[in-house]
Protein backbone atom coordinates (compact mmCIF):
# COMPACT_ATOMS: atom_id res chain seq x y z
CA UNK A 1 0.00 0.00 0.00
CA UNK A 2 1.24 3.54 -0.98
CA UNK A 3 0.79 5.77 2.04
CA UNK A 4 -0.30 9.18 0.65
CA UNK A 5 -0.05 12.75 2.44
CA UNK A 6 -1.82 15.40 0.91
CA UNK A 7 -0.58 18.96 1.59
CA UNK A 8 -2.91 22.23 -0.37
CA UNK A 9 -4.50 25.10 1.45
CA UNK A 10 -8.00 24.61 -0.27
CA UNK A 11 -10.48 21.83 1.14
CA UNK A 12 -11.74 21.49 -2.20
CA UNK A 13 -8.52 19.94 -3.24
CA UNK A 14 -8.02 17.87 -0.62
CA UNK A 15 -10.77 16.19 -1.19
CA UNK A 16 -10.89 15.97 -4.64
CA UNK A 17 -7.23 14.83 -5.15
CA UNK A 18 -8.39 12.00 -2.15
CA UNK A 19 -11.47 10.90 -4.06
CA UNK A 20 -9.01 10.23 -7.24
CA UNK A 21 -6.16 8.68 -5.65
CA UNK A 22 -8.07 6.39 -3.68
CA UNK A 23 -9.45 5.24 -6.44
CA UNK A 24 -6.72 2.60 -6.87
CA UNK A 25 -6.67 0.06 -4.41
CA UNK A 26 -2.90 0.39 -4.16
CA UNK A 27 -3.36 4.17 -2.81
CA UNK A 28 -3.98 5.21 0.80
CA UNK A 29 -4.45 8.86 1.67
CA UNK A 30 -3.07 9.20 5.02
CA UNK A 31 -3.31 12.32 6.19
CA UNK A 32 -3.71 15.87 5.59
CA UNK A 33 -1.56 19.24 5.86
CA UNK A 34 -3.16 23.02 4.75
CA UNK A 35 0.51 24.63 4.62
CA UNK A 36 4.04 23.88 3.96
CA UNK A 37 4.87 23.85 8.21
CA UNK A 38 1.91 21.74 9.02
CA UNK A 39 3.32 19.78 6.03
CA UNK A 40 6.85 19.35 7.39
CA UNK A 41 5.26 18.45 10.87
CA UNK A 42 2.78 15.62 9.49
CA UNK A 43 5.46 14.33 7.08
CA UNK A 44 7.42 13.61 10.50
CA UNK A 45 4.86 12.20 12.25
CA UNK A 46 3.41 10.15 9.20
CA UNK A 47 6.62 9.08 7.40
CA UNK A 48 4.31 8.77 4.15
CA UNK A 49 5.73 7.47 0.65
CA UNK A 50 4.70 10.12 -1.18
CA UNK A 51 3.56 14.25 -0.80
CA UNK A 52 1.43 15.76 -3.34
CA UNK A 53 2.59 19.36 -2.45
CA UNK A 54 0.65 22.64 -3.47
CA UNK A 55 3.06 25.57 -4.20
CA UNK A 56 1.04 28.73 -3.25
CA UNK A 57 -0.43 28.34 0.76
CA UNK A 58 -0.13 30.98 3.73
CA UNK A 59 2.60 30.94 6.39
CA UNK A 60 4.79 28.68 4.38
CA UNK A 61 5.03 27.75 0.70
CA UNK A 62 5.56 24.46 -1.22
CA UNK A 63 9.12 25.68 -2.07
CA UNK A 64 10.56 26.22 1.70
CA UNK A 65 8.57 23.35 2.83
CA UNK A 66 10.00 20.90 0.39
CA UNK A 67 13.86 22.03 1.02
CA UNK A 68 13.30 20.51 5.01
CA UNK A 69 11.19 17.63 3.04
CA UNK A 70 14.33 16.52 1.38
CA UNK A 71 17.41 17.07 3.94
CA UNK A 72 15.45 15.01 6.18
CA UNK A 73 14.28 12.72 3.60
CA UNK A 74 10.76 12.84 4.74
CA UNK A 75 9.00 11.49 1.27
CA UNK A 76 8.80 11.36 -2.57
CA UNK A 77 7.97 15.26 -3.07
CA UNK A 78 5.14 15.19 -6.19
CA UNK A 79 4.66 18.66 -6.92
CA UNK A 80 1.19 20.10 -8.63
CA UNK A 81 2.09 22.91 -10.29
CA UNK A 82 -0.42 25.49 -12.25
CA UNK A 83 -0.26 25.65 -15.94
CA UNK A 84 0.90 29.32 -16.23
CA UNK A 85 4.27 30.37 -17.01
CA UNK A 86 5.33 31.69 -13.62
CA UNK A 87 3.90 28.01 -12.58
CA UNK A 88 6.94 26.52 -14.83
CA UNK A 89 9.35 28.31 -13.15
CA UNK A 90 8.52 27.36 -9.46
CA UNK A 91 7.94 23.52 -11.18
CA UNK A 92 11.90 23.80 -12.30
CA UNK A 93 12.78 25.66 -8.99
CA UNK A 94 11.24 22.73 -7.08
CA UNK A 95 12.77 19.82 -9.24
CA UNK A 96 16.54 21.71 -7.97
CA UNK A 97 15.90 21.64 -4.96
CA UNK A 98 14.95 17.75 -5.24
CA UNK A 99 11.09 17.38 -6.21
CA UNK A 100 10.79 14.10 -7.65
CA UNK A 101 8.52 15.22 -10.77
CA UNK A 102 5.34 17.80 -10.84
CA UNK A 103 1.54 17.31 -11.53
CA UNK A 104 0.10 20.04 -13.52
CA UNK A 105 -3.34 21.39 -12.48
CA UNK A 106 -5.17 22.02 -15.55
CA UNK A 107 -7.09 25.25 -13.63
CA UNK A 108 -4.82 27.09 -11.67
CA UNK A 109 -4.71 26.85 -7.94
CA UNK A 110 -8.10 25.61 -7.07
CA UNK A 111 -8.75 23.98 -10.17
CA UNK A 112 -12.37 22.07 -10.40
CA UNK A 113 -11.35 20.64 -13.47
CA UNK A 114 -8.57 18.56 -12.05
CA UNK A 115 -9.93 15.44 -12.13
CA UNK A 116 -9.00 15.59 -16.14
CA UNK A 117 -4.92 14.70 -14.89
CA UNK A 118 -6.19 11.74 -12.65
CA UNK A 119 -4.65 8.72 -14.26
CA UNK A 120 -1.05 10.79 -14.95
CA UNK A 121 -1.27 11.97 -10.67
CA UNK A 122 -1.99 7.89 -10.12
CA UNK A 123 0.94 7.29 -12.62
CA UNK A 124 3.45 9.65 -10.96
CA UNK A 125 2.93 8.74 -7.38
CA UNK A 126 2.90 5.10 -8.15
CA UNK A 127 6.69 6.05 -9.87
CA UNK A 128 7.61 8.00 -6.75
CA UNK A 129 6.77 5.35 -4.27
CA UNK A 130 8.44 2.86 -6.49
CA UNK A 131 11.72 5.02 -6.12
CA UNK A 132 11.92 5.58 -2.91
CA UNK A 133 12.01 2.03 -2.43
CA UNK A 134 15.01 1.51 -3.75
CA UNK A 135 18.17 3.57 -2.98
CA UNK A 136 19.52 5.16 -6.43
CA UNK A 137 23.76 4.85 -5.23
CA UNK A 138 24.83 5.16 -8.90
CA UNK A 139 23.52 8.84 -8.77
CA UNK A 140 27.27 9.51 -6.59
CA UNK A 141 29.14 7.93 -9.43
CA UNK A 142 28.41 10.50 -11.84
CA UNK A 143 31.09 12.75 -10.76
CA UNK A 144 33.78 10.49 -11.52
CA UNK A 145 32.23 8.27 -14.14
CA UNK A 146 32.78 10.41 -17.58
CA UNK A 147 36.08 10.00 -17.72
CA UNK A 148 36.24 10.85 -21.10
CA UNK A 149 34.99 14.49 -21.09
CA UNK A 150 37.99 14.79 -18.04
CA UNK A 151 40.36 13.28 -19.67
CA UNK A 152 39.65 15.97 -23.36
CA UNK A 153 37.67 18.63 -22.19
CA UNK A 154 36.19 20.39 -25.02
CA UNK A 155 37.56 18.72 -28.02
CA UNK A 156 37.93 20.91 -30.84
CA UNK A 157 38.93 18.14 -33.34
CA UNK A 158 35.68 16.85 -33.35
CA UNK A 159 33.53 19.74 -35.10
CA UNK A 160 34.93 18.15 -38.45
CA UNK A 161 33.83 19.21 -41.74
CA UNK A 162 31.41 17.79 -43.78
CA UNK A 163 27.73 15.86 -42.61
CA UNK A 164 27.21 15.46 -39.58
CA UNK A 165 25.06 12.92 -36.67
CA UNK A 166 22.16 13.33 -35.37
CA UNK A 167 21.24 12.55 -31.63
CA UNK A 168 17.24 12.08 -30.68
CA UNK A 169 16.53 11.70 -27.00
CA UNK A 170 13.42 10.56 -25.24
CA UNK A 171 12.43 10.99 -21.83
CA UNK A 172 9.43 11.66 -19.20
CA UNK A 173 9.07 11.09 -15.70
CA UNK A 174 12.17 11.95 -13.86
CA UNK A 175 13.45 13.35 -16.85
CA UNK A 176 14.16 17.26 -16.14
CA UNK A 177 16.51 15.82 -13.40
CA UNK A 178 18.09 13.04 -15.30
CA UNK A 179 18.83 15.08 -17.88
CA UNK A 180 21.32 17.26 -16.33
CA UNK A 181 23.33 13.94 -16.25
CA UNK A 182 23.89 14.47 -20.14
CA UNK A 183 23.44 17.71 -21.81
CA UNK A 184 25.86 19.97 -19.85
CA UNK A 185 28.33 17.36 -19.96
CA UNK A 186 28.20 17.54 -24.43
CA UNK A 187 30.90 19.32 -25.65
CA UNK A 188 30.18 22.87 -27.43
CA UNK A 189 31.74 22.08 -30.69
CA UNK A 190 29.96 18.51 -31.18
CA UNK A 191 29.42 17.53 -34.60
CA UNK A 192 25.84 16.51 -33.90
CA UNK A 193 22.35 18.20 -33.90
CA UNK A 194 20.63 16.97 -30.98
CA UNK A 195 16.66 16.46 -31.16
CA UNK A 196 15.22 16.10 -27.32
CA UNK A 197 11.71 15.08 -26.64
CA UNK A 198 10.49 15.56 -22.80
CA UNK A 199 6.93 14.68 -22.43
CA UNK A 200 5.98 18.17 -20.61
CA UNK A 201 2.62 20.95 -21.06
CA UNK A 202 3.04 23.08 -23.62
CA UNK A 203 3.48 26.07 -21.15
CA UNK A 204 6.71 24.34 -19.60
CA UNK A 205 8.98 23.82 -22.73
CA UNK A 206 9.96 27.18 -22.71
CA UNK A 207 11.33 27.57 -19.48
CA UNK A 208 12.60 23.95 -20.07
CA UNK A 209 14.91 24.90 -22.93
CA UNK A 210 16.05 27.94 -21.07
CA UNK A 211 17.48 26.38 -17.73
CA UNK A 212 18.65 23.42 -19.56
CA UNK A 213 20.82 26.79 -22.32
CA UNK A 214 21.97 28.06 -18.98
CA UNK A 215 23.62 24.62 -17.78
CA UNK A 216 24.95 23.64 -20.99
CA UNK A 217 27.81 24.36 -23.32
CA UNK A 218 26.15 23.72 -26.28
CA UNK A 219 22.85 26.09 -27.67
CA UNK A 220 19.66 24.57 -25.94
CA UNK A 221 16.12 25.95 -27.44
CA UNK A 222 12.65 25.35 -27.96
CA UNK A 223 11.80 24.56 -31.53
CA UNK A 224 9.92 27.00 -33.73
CA UNK A 225 8.54 26.26 -37.21
CA UNK A 226 11.16 26.46 -40.24
CA UNK A 227 14.18 26.60 -38.37
CA UNK A 228 17.34 25.62 -39.64
CA UNK A 229 19.13 22.22 -38.13
CA UNK A 230 22.58 23.22 -37.29
CA UNK A 231 25.44 20.79 -35.09
CA UNK A 232 25.93 21.85 -31.57
CA UNK A 233 22.82 22.85 -31.13
CA UNK A 234 19.62 21.14 -28.66
CA UNK A 235 16.44 21.74 -30.26
CA UNK A 236 13.74 20.88 -27.39
CA UNK A 237 10.39 19.79 -28.73
CA UNK A 238 7.64 21.88 -28.22
CA UNK A 239 4.82 21.09 -25.88
CA UNK A 240 1.04 20.38 -27.90
CA UNK A 241 3.04 19.43 -31.47
CA UNK A 242 5.34 16.77 -32.44
CA UNK A 243 9.20 17.78 -33.30
CA UNK A 244 9.50 16.28 -36.50
CA UNK A 245 12.26 17.40 -39.85
CA UNK A 246 12.37 17.75 -43.30
CA UNK A 247 15.17 18.42 -45.67
CA UNK A 248 15.40 20.79 -48.34
CA UNK A 249 18.06 21.03 -50.99
CA UNK A 250 20.59 23.18 -48.67
CA UNK A 251 19.89 22.59 -45.26
CA UNK A 252 17.32 20.26 -42.72
CA UNK A 253 14.36 22.26 -40.82
CA UNK A 254 12.14 21.55 -37.98
CA UNK A 255 8.33 21.39 -38.75
CA UNK A 256 5.91 21.51 -35.87
CA UNK A 257 2.46 19.14 -36.42
CA UNK A 258 -0.04 17.97 -34.60
CA UNK A 259 -0.93 14.98 -36.33
CA UNK A 260 -0.19 12.02 -35.67
CA UNK A 261 -3.31 11.95 -32.47
CA UNK A 262 -0.73 10.95 -29.68
CA UNK A 263 -1.01 10.28 -26.42
CA UNK A 264 1.94 12.43 -25.81
CA UNK A 265 2.60 15.95 -27.91
CA UNK A 266 5.50 15.70 -28.43
CA UNK A 267 6.02 11.90 -28.94
CA UNK A 268 8.99 10.48 -28.79
CA UNK A 269 8.61 7.73 -31.34
CA UNK A 270 6.93 10.27 -34.07
CA UNK A 271 10.39 12.58 -33.62
CA UNK A 272 12.55 9.88 -33.89
CA UNK A 273 11.39 8.30 -36.54
CA UNK A 274 11.52 11.75 -38.14
CA UNK A 275 15.37 11.78 -37.35
CA UNK A 276 15.68 8.47 -38.94
CA UNK A 277 13.98 9.53 -42.32
CA UNK A 278 16.16 12.56 -42.36
CA UNK A 279 19.64 11.23 -41.13
CA UNK A 280 19.79 7.53 -41.51
CA UNK A 281 22.64 5.52 -40.44
CA UNK A 282 23.84 8.94 -38.64
CA UNK A 283 21.05 8.76 -36.21
CA UNK A 284 21.71 8.01 -32.70
CA UNK A 285 18.86 7.44 -30.42
CA UNK A 286 19.05 7.27 -26.50
CA UNK A 287 15.84 6.53 -24.46
CA UNK A 288 15.97 7.43 -20.70
CA UNK A 289 13.74 7.35 -17.48
CA UNK A 290 9.82 7.30 -18.30
CA UNK A 291 6.33 5.35 -17.91
CA UNK A 292 5.32 3.92 -20.92
CA UNK A 293 7.13 3.03 -24.28
CA UNK A 294 6.97 6.11 -26.37
CA UNK A 295 10.49 5.25 -28.34
CA UNK A 296 10.85 1.88 -27.78
CA UNK A 297 9.62 1.09 -31.51
CA UNK A 298 11.53 3.88 -32.83
CA UNK A 299 14.92 2.86 -31.47
CA UNK A 300 14.20 -0.70 -33.01
CA UNK A 301 14.26 1.06 -36.14
CA UNK A 302 16.89 3.25 -35.54
CA UNK A 303 18.97 -0.29 -34.90
CA UNK A 304 17.61 -2.21 -37.23
CA UNK A 305 18.50 1.21 -39.98
CA UNK A 306 21.95 0.58 -38.95
CA UNK A 307 21.95 3.71 -36.71
CA UNK A 308 23.02 3.50 -32.97
CA UNK A 309 21.11 3.42 -29.71
CA UNK A 310 21.54 4.05 -26.24
CA UNK A 311 18.80 2.62 -23.35
CA UNK A 312 19.16 4.24 -19.92
CA UNK A 313 19.73 0.85 -17.49
CA UNK A 314 17.92 0.68 -14.24
CA UNK A 315 20.96 1.46 -12.16
CA UNK A 316 19.87 5.01 -12.81
CA UNK A 317 16.21 5.33 -14.03
CA UNK A 318 13.73 7.24 -12.10
CA UNK A 319 11.13 4.99 -13.97
CA UNK A 320 12.31 2.47 -15.44
CA UNK A 321 9.50 1.89 -18.41
CA UNK A 322 10.64 3.75 -21.55
CA UNK A 323 14.39 2.26 -21.71
CA UNK A 324 13.22 -1.27 -20.00
CA UNK A 325 10.71 -1.82 -23.47
CA UNK A 326 13.40 -0.42 -25.85
CA UNK A 327 15.64 -2.86 -24.21
CA UNK A 328 13.17 -6.21 -24.16
CA UNK A 329 12.15 -5.33 -27.51
CA UNK A 330 15.65 -5.79 -28.92
CA UNK A 331 15.99 -2.01 -30.03
CA UNK A 332 19.42 -1.26 -27.33
CA UNK A 333 22.91 -1.26 -28.72
CA UNK A 334 24.24 0.19 -25.09
CA UNK A 335 22.43 0.37 -21.57
CA UNK A 336 23.86 2.88 -19.85
CA UNK A 337 23.48 4.42 -16.57
CA UNK A 338 22.69 8.21 -17.16
CA UNK A 339 26.06 9.30 -16.23
CA UNK A 340 28.19 7.61 -18.72
CA UNK A 341 25.47 8.35 -21.78
CA UNK A 342 27.20 11.83 -22.71
CA UNK A 343 30.43 9.94 -23.04
CA UNK A 344 29.48 7.28 -24.79
CA UNK A 345 27.32 9.81 -27.19
CA UNK A 346 30.89 11.96 -27.90
CA UNK A 347 32.77 8.31 -28.72
CA UNK A 348 29.61 7.86 -31.65
CA UNK A 349 30.14 11.31 -33.13
CA UNK A 350 33.42 11.13 -33.70
CA UNK A 351 32.94 7.58 -34.93
CA UNK A 352 33.94 7.59 -38.53
CA UNK A 353 32.23 5.67 -41.59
Amino acid sequence: MIRVLIVDDSALMRKLITQMLEEDPEIKVEGFAINGRDAIEKARELKPDVITMDVNMPEMDGLTALQYIVEENLGRVLMLSSLTQEGAVTTFEAIELGAFDFVPKPGGTVSINIKQIKQELIEKVKAAAASRSRTIAARGKRDTKNTYMLNHGKRDDIYSPGSFKAIAIGISTGGPKTIMDVLPLIPEKINAAIFLVQHMPPTFTRQYAERLNNACSIKVTEVEAGMNVEKGVCYVGKGGYHLTIFKTENAAKIRLTQKPEHRFMPSVDVMMDSVLSAYGTNTIGVLMTGMGDDGASAMVKIKKAGGKTIAESEETAVVYGMPREAVERGGADYILPSYEIADKLVQLVEERE
